[in-house]
């Protein structure tokens, strides 16, 4: 929490801008001192601002979640049912609504009630205690205690505890990928910034969070708990969460319906009472259209399907803490990708190498280990034989950095496919330099781990390293620092002429091509010391060093990264990359992996003056926003969210945690990301790659297809019956259907069909598809079609089946025996039809689903052992049917199966016609 000052109207503190000050000035506003506070100084300012914590969000009562589950339409319906059916003590119709309402309200219940720890998870990253300085003394004190105005002292290791400007500093380096997303240590400074700086390069602050990797520093608190970077993070996390897609159509889905029930049921009440039927009868006739009507099973089946989906994802390496996460991801428009750790390795990696001698090498060439072509006097090294068959400049280039270095080797560990494993730990470039010249051979672990006679650690202020190592009889300085600090040093640089004299410009080209591709570049040089010159220590400035080359470094993008990417363009998936990293270094990976279109990255300071529809049009154009904060990143979430976009977030850090949490759908990486975004993301990727979410998406859409054919089914049945027993009684027929057989056959045969539609297999091309359209709904348009002729066929051969028995003299029982025995035998077909929106049904495997082949023959079977068997008869109001009904049912009952593959041909036949259309991009 900012310090409660009075402040000038032009004060750039009231936006929590101390960068802009200098080390007095701050100390000014704050009323404190270098020596820190005093105890009773702290104790008023503590009361004042609070303890340093970041307050948590309160959980949803049972109770009020349990309530929610009753507030549908549908459901809302139902329970009116109940009620009336109960009053009119129809006991048996009753209890079998009241099952049907307490099963939905128990999944809706365990679908809701998921642990909402993100916020707990930000609060585990402030540290419990720190060293501050209090009454002109360093003491220890608990981290929740600190008020601004307190210095606090820092050192390696420790983990910050709140936001601080910086007043001395001593090699201080902080690792701010948490916040930033940069790989690479943050080095801190004490100097006073420009106003507009962005929060990710306010060097001389320290936030709240991060983790001190080196050096020593002291600072001034200037923001506490909800103050801070963190704080504010906090915030944004606890803020609300939007619907998913699936929930948005399954609740219009059922608005819809209920409007179309209660209409209706209103429809024919009143025409009942017209045509001189009792108020009773009436009721009971309403009750019966209305259980018709619902589809009863759809809670189960959303479940079950996205339950199958979640084991799917989880095969591919994804973790779903969310069910309606499944379908969410496949109907992604666009993805938001974070860069380090997603779609790159999260580690520097060498990977250009410039010497005079051979130019710019790739280091991932394939035809770069190639035979000498040198004959300079480098093909012998310094002490060393000649190994290998990389160019020898190169090689010495490559060993010069690991000679000067202080990672240190750590137990291997197994890499991910395509990615060596990591076994050197330390500073990033130094683990970097070293990994690539043992890989290229151009210098061994044993080498490497000898001990040298001398050396000079790297330090921003002198921005180079040195060592003096021992190579068989001669003993020889090896540097690497910035090529303009090492240009001062080197009188002359090594070609395939042997040493010229040192070519500024031609190095600084090298130098300034390497950095435009947005990576870190440092030079190499070396020197042999003479027999009688002395080593001292500490080591002086080096000087007549012959200049060797240039490691250009870069966090590379994931193995299959760039695949995984155009598999998303030809879904019709936009991929965006959001970033807390450089432009440059951000655009360079963008043309690595073909994001965009290669216009200038969108920076967080350019978001700041642009509009919504200006910043939509920028990011479809660049494919990168780039030095972005968290408060940017949910921005740009928001943005493409009000252009009806489903919008996937991927990250690891905790600036990611808020966007993670407001995105249709959020991924976290499980293996480098924080408990933070893990916490606040739906889907957790178990091998932090980029390329498992395409697998996700291809299971998400086979799971909305199951949903789509299962519902299709549900609708066109419940159509039909709606249809079936409104006309009957406009008919003035007598009842068609008792409420509770409508019931049997809604969730006991029909329920099991549709769960089984959710096995069904992928199709094979989910991928080649465009994204579901936000305006099409459940189902799309030709399924709504094939659902009304559906359902208008069944419903007029269930009519015409109920009052031919009827005019033969049969009674009202067998009548309605044999409608609800065809009505049946119509599902059975049905169900198998649906198997497919487009595909011909004799196209499939018939034993792909067998799950479905043996729940439509199960529930054939029930439905006759419920005719047969006396108690269920009674319960069900049914009597036995002659062999002879039963195969007459069964025929007409596959008549609906021709109507609707008919209805596919068709579409087929027309779509070849006019081809294909084009894909969403």
């Amino acid at each position: 929490m900012t310090a409660d000052i009075s402040r000038k109207k032009d004060d750039p503190t009231a936006s929590g801008r101390w960068h802009v000050l200098s080390r007095q000035d701050v100390l000014g506003w704050l009323d404190t001192t270098a020596q820190g506070l005093t105890t009773e100084g702290a104790a008023p300012r503590l009361e004042r601002y609070g303890r340093n914590e970041l307050p948590a969000a309160e959980a949803t009562p049972a109770l009020k979640v349990l309530a929610r589950q009753f507030v549908s339409p549908l459901i809302g319906i139902l329970v009116v049912t109940f009620v009336v059916t109960a009053l009119q003590q129809h006991w048996a119709d009753a209890a079998a609504i009241l099952v049907v309402l307490l099963l939905n309200a128990a999944i809706g219940f365990w679908q809701e009630r998921k642990a909402e720890t993100a916020v707990r998870a930000l609060q585990r990253l402030s540290a419990p205690t720190c060293r501050v300085v209090r009454d002109g003394a360093e003491r220890e004190l608990a981290a929740a205690e600190l008020v601004p105005g307190d210095v606090v002292l820092l050192q390696s290791g420790e983990r910050v505890t709140a936001d601080l400007r910086m007043l001395e500093v001593n090699a201080l380096q902080v690792d701010e990928s948490m916040l930033t997303g940069e790989v690479l240590p943050v080095t801190k400074q004490v100097h006073r910034l420009p106003v507009h700086t962005a929060a990710t390069e306010r060097t001389n602050v320290a936030f709240s969070g991060t983790l001190v990797t080196a050096g020593r520093g002291r600072g001034v608190v200037v923001g506490t708990g909800s103050g801070t970077e963190l704080g504010i993070i906090n915030e944004l996390v606890q803020g609300p969460t939007g619907k998913t897609p699936l929930q948005v159509l399954a609740h219009s889905l059922q608005r819809r319906i209920g409007v179309v029930v209660v209409v209706s049921s209103g429809m024919v009440f009143l025409a009942g009472l017209a045509l001189g039927r009792g108020v009773s009868e009436m009721f009971r006739t309403v009750i019966a259209l209305a259980v018709a009507s619902i589809p009863e099973s759809l809670p189960i089946v959303l479940t079950v399907a996205m339950s199958l989906g979640m084991a799917r994802m989880a095969r591919h390496n994804a973790i779903v803490r969310s069910l309606t996460a499944v379908e969410t991801l496949g109907s992604t428009t666009v993805i938001g990708s974070d860069k380090t750790g997603t779609l790159t390795r999260n580690e520097l990696t060498v990977e250009k190498v410039w010497t005079a001698a051979d130019g710019t090498s790739d280091l991932h060439a394939p035809d770069l280990h190639a035979p000498d072509l040198h004959a300079s006097d480098l093909h012998e090294e310094a002490g060393s034989p000649h190994r290998g068959r990389l160019p020898v400049a190169l090689r010495a280039t490559l060993r010069a950095g690991a000679l000067t270095n202080e990672a240190v080797r750590a137990p291997a560990e197994s890499g991910t496919a395509g990615e060596p494993p990591l076994d050197y730990t330390g500073d990033a470039v130094d683990v970097a330099m070293l990994r690539a010249a043992v890989h290229a051979e151009a210098v061994t672990p044993e080498e490497r781990d000898a001990r040298w006679l001398a050396h000079t650690p790297y330090e921003p202020e002198i921005r180079y390293s040195q060592t003096v190592r021992v190579e068989g009889d001669v003993r020889v300085l090896y540097v690497k620092g910035s090529p303009d600090v090492l240009a001062g040093m080197c009188p002359t640089m090594a070609t395939d002429r042997g040493d010229v004299p040192f070519d500024r410009e031609q190095v600084s080209a090298a130098n300034h091509a390497l950095a435009t591709d947005g990576m870190r570049v440092l030079g190499t040089a070396r020197r042999i010391l003479d027999p009688d010159e002395p080593v001292p220590r500490p080591l002086q400035p080096p000087s007549g060093l012959t200049f060797l080359g240039l490691e250009a470094m870069e966090d590379p993008p994931r193995h299959g990264a760039a695949e995984a990417i155009a598999a998303c363009q030809r879904a019709g998936i936009t991929v965006v990359m959001v970033t807390g990293d450089h432009p440059v270094t951000a655009a360079s990976i963008a043309r690595r992996l073909g994001l965009g279109t290669g216009a200038q990255p969108v920076t967080g300071l350019d978001m700041e003056d642009m509009d919504d529809p200006v910043l939509a049009t920028r990011l479809r154009e660049s494919g990168v926003a780039a030095r972005v904060t968290a408060q940017d990143k949910l921005r740009i979430v928001r943005v493409l969210q009000d252009l009806d976009e489903v919008v996937a977030v991927t990250g690891d850090g905790v600036n990611d945690a808020p966007a993670l949490r407001a995105a249709s759908i959020g991924v976290a990486m499980g293996r480098s990301g924080t408990a933070v975004a893990r916490e606040a993301a739906d889907i957790v990727l178990t091998d932090d790659n980029f390329v498992s979410i395409v697998d996700a998406v291809k299971q998400g859409r086979v799971t909305f297809n199951a949903i789509r054919k299962a519902t299709f089914f549900l609708l066109a049945t419940g159509l039909s019956s709606l249809l079936a027993v409104s006309v009957n009684l406009i008919a003035e027929q007598p009842l068609l259907f008792l409420p509770i057989q409508l019931l049997f056959i809604n969730v006991i045969t029909n329920g099991l069909q549709d769960i089984a539609l959710s096995f069904e297999p992928p199709e094979g091309d989910e991928l080649e598809r465009s994204p579901r359209p936000r305006e099409e709904g459940m189902l799309s348009r030709t399924l709504w079609v094939r659902t009304m002729i559906a359902g208008a066929w069944m419903a007029t051969a269930i009519l015409v089946a109920f009052r031919w028995t009827l005019d033969r003299g049969y009674s009202e029982e067998h009548a309605r025996t044999l409608a609800l025995t065809l009505f049946v035998m119509l599902n059975f077909w049905l169900v198998l039809s649906a198997r497919a929106e487009n595909r011909s049904l004799f196209r499939l495997d018939p034993f792909g689903n067998r799950l479905l082949l043996g729940s439509a023959l199960g529930a054939l079977l029930l439905y006759l052992g419920a005719t047969q068997w006396a108690l269920t008869d009674d319960l069900l109001g049914l009597v036995a049917l002659p062999p002879a009904e039963w195969v007459t049912c069964w025929l007409l009952g596959a008549s609906v199966l021709v109507i609707v593959e008919t209805d596919k041909l068709i579409r087929r036949r027309a779509r070849s016609a006019l081809g294909s259309g084009p894909s969403r991009l």
